[in-house]
């Protein structure tokens, strides 16, 4: 039997009571559940890989006491927020509720549908799911993440950072919204090659590779990591791959003999993706470079003027407190450590 959201909310006080927490706050998670807040979140765990960039961004990576992510596979997240190599680390994406209470942690963000969320409830702890699919909804988490923050300086950060983000898309739109079908290059996004996984529509991904000017090449696949065989591949016949950073290398693959057959790959327009504190192509706040960084890779004559290393630069000095030398900057958008 569900319970009222009311008698869910009292028993929330209770726990949090008990625990020693002042709970003043209300905030409505992107899963539509409200959640009580202590007063201040000062300890947070986080259970999305993606969300430590926005907790970052608003000036709030210290506060990440346990996380999911790990050096070796996001170097340059713990380089550019060392407090990171202190946290709890965790393998896959389940917290133990009792190390996170040992942690005095005040709230644990999850992403939306996390199976764990019911018992990290019932321990007391306070659970703020997220979700983000779009440009539009990632801006919506922004905003939600920083209510839980509850600063003045959170709020402020992430209405710099949608300020950011939309003069970019409009400024890149204004460039690419008038090319036809015939000037937008067919893009696939290769997110993984052994196996072999490429991201189809309604993502996010299907969405800056088309304000960047370009199609997606993946016809009729819907959603992220998709699994596909290396003869649909061929049928697509992509003008351009974009490979993941972390995706490999197309001439050691199990199907560089197929891959040669490419188009894309006969033209030399396979392009490995930026990554820095989060891949730049996935679900976090660097999709803004993201955008940028495509837009110039498929259209560089009407980008002659950006300079995506010293973007990357600025980005990194007002959303992460980084200052980016130019080399790492380099690193960076070459997908390299």
């Amino acid at each position: 039997m569900k319970l009222p959201t009311r008698l869910i909310l009292a028993g929330a006080l209770s726990l949090l009571s008990l625990s020693g927490y002042s709970a003043i706050r209300e905030v409505t998670d992107d899963a539509g559940h409200q959640v009580i807040l202590p007063a201040k979140t000062d300890r947070i765990a986080d259970a999305w890989y993606a969300h430590h960039s926005l907790l970052m961004t608003l000036g709030a990576g210290g506060k990440i006491v346990a996380t999911v992510n790990h050096p070796e596979s996001q170097p340059w997240m713990f380089r550019v927020q060392p407090s990171l190599n202190q946290a709890l680390l965790v393998k896959g994406t389940t917290f133990n509720a009792e190390s996170l209470l040992a942690e005095k942690v005040d709230v644990v963000f999850v992403s939306a549908g996390n199976r764990d969320a019911v018992a990290l409830r019932q321990a007391g702890l306070p659970v703020v799911e997220m979700k983000f699919t779009d440009f539009d909804s990632m801006k919506h988490s922004l905003r939600t993440t920083a209510q839980v923050l509850g600063t003045a300086q959170a709020a402020q950060r992430a209405g710099d950072y949608i300020h950011y983000l939309d003069d970019n898309l409009q400024a890149i739109s204004a460039k690419t919204v008038n090319l036809t079908q015939q000037q937008r290059p067919r893009v696939l996004h290769i997110q993984s090659l052994n196996p072999l996984k490429v991201d189809g529509s309604d993502t996010l991904i299907d969405q800056w590779i088309r304000v960047a000017g370009g199609r997606n090449a993946a016809e009729g696949l819907k959603g992220n990591m998709q699994p596909v065989s290396a003869e649909q591949l061929l049928a697509w016949q992509p003008d351009v791959i974009i490979l993941a950073a972390s995706a490999g290398d197309i001439s050691t693959s199990a199907y560089a003999s197929q891959f040669a057959l490419l188009d894309a790959v006969k033209a030399g327009r396979v392009w490995r993706n930026p990554a820095g504190v989060f891949p730049w192509d996935r679900y976090g706040t660097e999709t803004a470079l993201q955008i940028q960084w495509v837009a110039q890779k498929l259209h560089p004559q009407l980008f002659q003027t950006l300079d995506i290393v010293k973007a990357a630069q600025d980005f990194y000095r007002r959303f992460f407190d980084y200052p980016l030398t130019p080399e790492e900057a380099e690193k960076i958008v070459a997908g390299e450590f």
